[in-house]
């Protein structure tokens, strides 16, 4: 015969499983878990730990008291409201024990230890086992101690609490115990508190509604002279320091996990109890707590074996509960997709079709895989794309997905849509095509508080951080929508998280990280920058900021860019395994010159060094507040003739060939930025005393004569004079070129390509000074002497024509032509190397059976 629910230890050793895979529903435990508080409080409270717990519960009793609106002398604590249940029959002295049946199955326990005589009072399946005034008034003919379930476990019923004072004050020789440890679950407040009888004791329990049963916390509520009895039967220091700590904690905190407790488990009980009247033969007894009771068509007993063996489920027998037959069983409500899981499963075990009706079937999820980090550029981007390329070797059709992504490198797909540059890297590792589903979401910073808001390739507006904070909340539902779209297209989908899920002022309204993982029941490595520094304590201390919602998603722990003996890091492994319960599942070595750009910004780097010759040509690439697109110019980085310093100070300025001013997502006020800073001084006498001069989009604004912002779409600033080295005119356009863009360059007749991403529209004085023209006969370029200025991102990607450009500069430097391609601007290797070199370094096995494969 099954004791207790919740022995899943006693289950797993039964099954020869672990605990974690089974799924009980014979425990009525708060599915959300414990408050995000606890293991911050737990942190707060170890170094108590050396002392004695306060025998008298002072803060507790003070906390509850407050919020029960009683007095501390009513009040007494226990280890777990069963310590009470325990305690009571022995201290109160009465021969006699009524029980309103059926009933939690200590009370009768309880009472006969301490050699009562115990009644039970069955009630009725037909009125839902609520207790009865009449037939408990008819046991009461002598002094009685009274157990009553409010609500009753297991029927979830209760009477009405006016009955049970109507009951008290008629039958004063007797003591009412009325056990609340589910009232908090019910939606209307069934309490009786604060106004409790002269003979009426109401038990609290603080760890199932709060989700902590393996702390054992609970009240007791009476007049003061019962209460006082009760404390001379309960040994000191029975409740320890972190549990005392936890009541006040809970009992002084607001009423949001409260509410949303009670909010989660009516819906999913209201869902659950629709589900289950779909099968053939079952009774319901809709209750207030957060359990059901049902009645079979067959054996309880055989029921909850096959539903063990199965599928791993638990569920209550309840078998040996007086007053009920061997065809109940009582089951947890739980989150709903776990709900889902055990009515399909019953519905399996009992023949009945698998209910449809209430979208019973759960939404069948393909395999997936998140990269987070703990920080902004631990390596993200390119692990996603390593793994990328890792699946497609291993035969799987798979797609990249990052739903949220702030950068000013952006790309242009072939019809017209704006996405991460980042994600095209990875599109390319899974030699796909760019796909707009890829990045839904892509901010382009234009201030310290604002950013353009570029949603499935197209631009929305321009929003101010608390503006784009409240619109998450819907755009989060069309990302979703996307997510699956692009879900159903492929194997396998590996996504990208943003910055840290450690964030706490993020969380609430976080789409891309642990919400998104949780939204596609996708399994997280969490990856750090150990080049950097404090990687396990970031591993840990991230953890520590989750919730167990996000411990669960969390698979394990990368450890990125390292140099030297992997074998060294072992004692550092096992400590934030043992410290976190999650392991290490690989350490990635520092790949030198990889071969693929960086996506962000904020780091201002290429692909890496690469050996330059002795006459190489100084390039400086000005280091803008809003660079955008500042890859644009990384294929000069790998040429051995080009060596590219990337400048943000006068100081570091020197004496260059050629000054690169890349694109800019706020181009009025990066101009006036680099003039406060002294830059610009710095490029107009490079430019006077020869020096080349090429800008790209936003570089090409500011080398015109007048740049306007009338609409105000990137700066307050209307108006503002460039350089004036050409003399163009540029107008900020609300509606943005987004385009692939085949042009020719026609002095040097050479055909080139890019893809535009501007709202400017610029015009030229001098028609003689058009140097590049599209296939649609717009001009997207113009040069003079050493001046060369185009619209054109991605236009040096081009091997050959980068070489032709290169030497045109040598030759007017005095430097003799190199006449031939010397690198290739090509990702393919690069992935294939990143790939073997991050498969070397992880464990691919473990890495593939969390997500299923």
């Amino acid at each position: 015969m099954q004791g207790h629910g919740g022995n899943i230890f006693k289950i797993a050793k039964q099954l020869k499983c672990s605990p974690e895979e089974i799924m009980d529903f014979s425990a009525s435990i708060n599915p959300a878990g414990p408050p995000d508080f606890i293991r911050s409080l737990l942190s707060r409270t170890v170094e108590q730990l050396v002392n004695y717990p306060d025998p008298n519960y002072t803060e507790l009793i003070d906390s509850a008291a407050s919020y029960f609106k009683v007095a501390t002398s009513m009040i007494c604590v226990g280890n777990g409201s069963n310590e009470l249940i325990y305690a009571i029959p022995r201290a109160l002295h009465l021969k006699r024990a009524v029980i309103a049946a059926p009933a939690y199955i200590d009370y009768e326990k309880a009472c006969s230890i301490s050699d009562l005589e115990v009644n039970f009072v069955n009630g009725d399946e037909h009125n839902t086992f609520v207790p009865e005034v009449e037939k408990l008034g008819a046991e009461l003919n002598q002094p009685s101690l009274v157990f009553i379930g409010h609500p009753g476990n297991p029927a979830g019923t209760a009477m009405q609490p006016d009955a049970i004072r109507y009951l008290a004050a008629k039958h004063r020789d007797s003591i009412f115990v009325i056990d609340e440890a589910f009232s908090e679950f019910a939606e209307a407040d069934i309490s009786l508190l604060p106004e409790v009888p002269e003979n009426v004791i109401v038990l609290r329990s603080m760890t199932k509604f709060y989700a902590v049963p393996g702390l054992r916390l609970g009240l007791a509520v009476g007049a003061p002279e019962l209460i006082e009895q009760i404390k001379q039967h309960l040994p000191d220091w029975s409740v320890n320091t972190f549990a005392q700590k936890f009541g006040v904690e809970v009992l002084n905190a607001g009423d949001e996990y409260r509410k949303q407790t009670i909010d989660a488990n009516i819906a999913a009980k209201e869902k659950m109890i629709e589900a289950l009247h779909q099968l053939r033969g079952v009774k319901v007894f809709p209750g207030l707590a957060n359990f059901l009771l049902l009645k079979l068509p067959k054996k309880a007993a055989q029921v909850r074996e096959t539903l063990l063996r199965t599928h791993h489920i638990a569920v209550r027998d309840c078998s040996n509960f007086v007053g009920l037959d061997e065809n109940y069983i009582r089951v947890a409500v739980k989150l709903p997709e776990q709900n889902i899981k055990l009515v399909s499963a019953l519905a399996e075990v009992l023949g009945c079709d698998i209910p449809t009706k209430f979208n019973i079937k759960l939404k069948k999820r393909k395999p997936s895989l998140m990269l987070q980090g703990t920080c902004s550029n631990a390596g993200k981007s390119v692990l996603t794309a390593a793994f990328c390329r890792i699946l497609l070797q291993d035969g799987y059709q798979v797609a990249p997905f990052k739903s949220q992504n702030m950068a000013l490198n952006s790309y242009v797909t072939t019809d017209g849509c704006e996405m991460g540059r980042a994600q095209v890297v990875q599109a390319e590792a899974c030699r796909l095509d760019p796909d707009v589903r890829m990045n839904p979401v892509l901010l382009k910073p234009s201030t310290d508080t604002g950013s353009q808001v570029i949603f499935m390739g197209q631009p929305i507006g321009n929003m101010r951080v608390k503006e784009y904070f409240n619109y998450k909340r819907e755009l989060f539902g069309k990302v979703k929508a996307v997510y699956d779209s692009l879900e159903k297209d492929y194997d396998a989908i590996v996504l990208e998280g943003a910055g840290s899920p450690g964030e706490m002022n993020l969380k609430d309204s976080d789409i891309v990280n642990m919400n998104m993982a949780r939204y596609a029941q996708s399994p997280v490595l969490l990856a750090g920058d150990i080049d950097r520094g404090g990687v396990y304590a970031s591993f840990i201390g991230t953890v520590d900021t989750f919730a167990q919602w996000e411990r669960d998603l969390l698979a394990g722990f990368l450890v990125n860019r390292f140099r030297g003996d992997a074998t060294l890091l072992d004692p550092a492994h096992k400590y934030v395994e043992d410290y976190t319960g999650k392991p290490v599942l690989g350490v990635i070595p520092y790949i030198h010159n990889l071969g693929l750009p960086e996506e962000d910004s904020v780091s201002f780097s290429f692909i890496g060094d690469t050996p330059k010759d002795p006459d190489a040509l100084d390039v400086v690439l000005v280091g803008l507040p809003h660079i955008a697109n500042f890859t644009d110019f990384a294929p000069f980085d790998i040429e051995p003739d080009m060596n590219v310093r990337k400048v943000r100070s006068p100081a570091d300025f020197g004496n260059p060939d050629v000054v690169i001013l890349p694109g800019s997502k706020n181009v009025i006020g990066d101009l006036e930025a680099i003039r406060a800073n002294g830059l610009a001084d710095k490029i107009s006498e490079a430019v006077a005393n020869g020096s080349w001069f090429i800008g790209i989009c936003g570089g090409l604004q500011m080398a015109g004569n007048k740049i306007y912002d009338p609409n105000g779409l990137e700066s307050d600033t209307k108006e503002l004079s460039g350089f004036g080295f050409l003399p163009l005119e540029t107008e900020l356009k609300p509606k943005k070129n987004l385009s692939r863009t085949s042009a020719l360059w026609e002095q040097a007749d050479l055909n080139v390509s890019g893809y535009e991403i501007h709202h400017g529209s610029t015009v030229c004085a001098d028609e003689k000074l058009i140097s590049i023209v599209s296939d649609k006969g717009v001009p997207v370029g113009f040069a003079a002497d050493r001046i060369w200025l185009t619209y054109l991102h991605g236009v040096f990607d081009d091997d050959a024509f980068r070489r032709e450009f290169i030497d045109i500069i040598r030759r007017d430097t005095g430097r003799a032509p190199l006449r031939k391609i010397c690198t290739t601007y090509d990702t393919e290797d690069a992935l294939n190397r990143l790939a073997d070199t991050v498969r070397e370094g992880v464990d691919m096995k473990h890495i593939y059976k969390v997500m299923g494969l």
